[in-house]
């Protein structure tokens, strides 16, 4: 053998070495694919994190100015009523199974003069 065939053949080796490692080893094409996935993945979580975060101070913003927003986080989460209001609570068929989303009203005290 040459030296010419010897050293071809050398380089030769570390050339293909090189390309296993660039489709198989760490940093290789397929783990550059999976951590971009991973990053859009991650980028949508955080834009539908920056749209709840956006809702939410707009929310505070209403309830630190507005009495009537308080009123209506009010009666449609705590199930409040005002004074002399009947609190009616309508079932469907549908959502006969699933649990009742408001308390019940609490009975008034009778007035006593």
């Amino acid at each position: 053998m040459t030296m010419t065939r010897t050293l071809l053949l050398i380089l030769s080796l570390l050339l293909f070495g090189l390309f296993v490692r660039l489709w198989v080893g760490a940093g290789s094409y397929p783990d550059i694919w999976r951590w971009e996935a991973q990053i859009d993945k991650q980028n949508t979580e955080n834009d539908e994190q920056a749209e709840i975060n956006r809702k939410l101070q707009a929310d505070i913003v209403g309830l630190t100015k507005d009495t009537s927003t308080i009123e209506g986080h009010a009666r449609s989460e705590l199930g409040m009523v005002k004074r002399g209001e009947t609190f009616y609570q309508v079932i469907l068929k549908s959502d006969a199974q699933s649990p009742s989303p408001l308390p019940p009203p609490i009975p008034e005290k009778p007035h006593v003069e």
